[in-house]
């Protein structure tokens, strides 16, 4: 596994919304507007049950003032190249803002359940589509004839943006993808150890093709100094990955196989989640006291990770996760990485 060297080296810190199901949907741009009042420079904005992350982008943009923005993971399965690049460019055009964007091959659930698309050769409609978004973002009047992913004849007719392409990786081919079209890669939800194991497949990766490595963010839930109700919704958030491949088999190593099993059994979502122990609600995020806090960060940037993402709980106790924000700003200043 990667080891950067220095225990006290840390990446450094961004903001993801965390579109918690308990909590209100517009609590997303309270968020946003807590991460550029406190300094953070990144936000992340993904795209789930509530809002079209573009549009969500262009309003968080006209609340705030110093964020750099990027939009996604998108779906590759559901957003074709030239609705992604037209979409970023929209964006950055009507914001004056830098703005990225992040690719994924996202859920069944979300691929075949919402938008009722196949999620078939989803590995190699992800490759295709980081190529096909990478040359139309850059005002390519782009030819593309891929396996998957066709698009001929487009040229963006707004200012091509000067934007990053981040891919979400988590299996094998992902992460090549990431390595060879990617500027960065981004992992979720995972612990210190597995990161490490896919940041050295990526750097390998990345050598073999002549290629500088691509930056790395991981994802993680973020509670400082919890209490009850934040711990609780972080578990909530890991209920749909217990059982999930790779998680599943991420989580045994981490010393967690009994309640992997339990979850493959099938048991009440209730039920699972009380089983779900401090412990790994701890090895998976940036949750507990301060010096917890940092004792994570560390590990994580042992592990080749250069930006965490955090995304904070937001609670009736901490809306939008102020109290968290705040208390990471204390642990990881701004000066020392935004």
């Amino acid at each position: 596994m990667t080891d950067t060297g220095s225990p006290e080296a840390t990446p450094s810190l961004a903001v993801s919304l965390g579109y918690w199901q308990d909590r209100p949907p517009d609590e997303a741009l309270l968020t946003a507007r807590l991460a550029d009042e406190l300094g953070y420079r990144r936000l992340w904005i993904g795209e789930m049950a509530t809002y079209d992350a573009f549009a969500l982008a262009t309003k968080i943009a006209d609340h705030t003032t110093g964020l750099h923005l990027t939009v996604g993971p998108l779906a590759v399965a559901v957003r074709d190249p030239m609705l992604i690049a037209r979409g970023v460019a929209s964006v950055a055009d009507l914001s004056g803002r830098a703005v990225d964007v992040a690719l994924g091959t996202s859920s069944p659930m979300v691929v075949g359940e919402w938008h009722g698309r196949s999620r078939e050769r989803s590995a190699t409609r992800l490759r295709e589509s980081a190529q096909a978004v990478r040359s139309l973002l850059d005002g390519n009047k782009t030819m593309f004839n891929g396996e998957t992913v066709t698009t001929t004849n487009y040229r963006l007719r707004l200012p091509p943006p000067t934007s990053a392409v981040a891919v979400a990786a988590f299996g094998r081919s992902a992460v090549r993808t990431a390595a060879q079209y990617a500027d960065r890669m981004v992992l979720n939800l995972l612990t210190p150890r597995s990161a490490g194991v896919l940041i050295d497949q990526m750097r390998k990766d990345a050598a073999a093709v002549g290629r500088t490595p691509p930056a790395v963010t991981a994802w993680v839930p973020g509670a400082v100094d919890p209490d009850t109700a934040a711990l609780d919704q972080v578990r909530r958030g890991l209920v749909g990955y217990l059982a999930a491949p790779g998680y599943a088999e991420m989580l045994t190593q981490a010393g967690f196989g009994d309640l992997v099993t339990f979850a493959r059994s099938r048991p009440h979502p209730g039920e699972l989640l009380a089983a779900i122990p401090a412990d790994l609600v701890r090895c998976i995020g940036l949750v507990g006291d301060h010096e917890t806090v940092r004792a994570q960060l560390a590990s994580y940037a042992r592990a080749g990770v250069d930006e965490i993402a955090v995304v904070p709980v937001s609670t009736d106790a901490d809306p939008g996760g102020r109290r968290t924000l705040t208390a990471l700003r204390k642990i990881k200043p701004p000066a020392f990485g935004a």
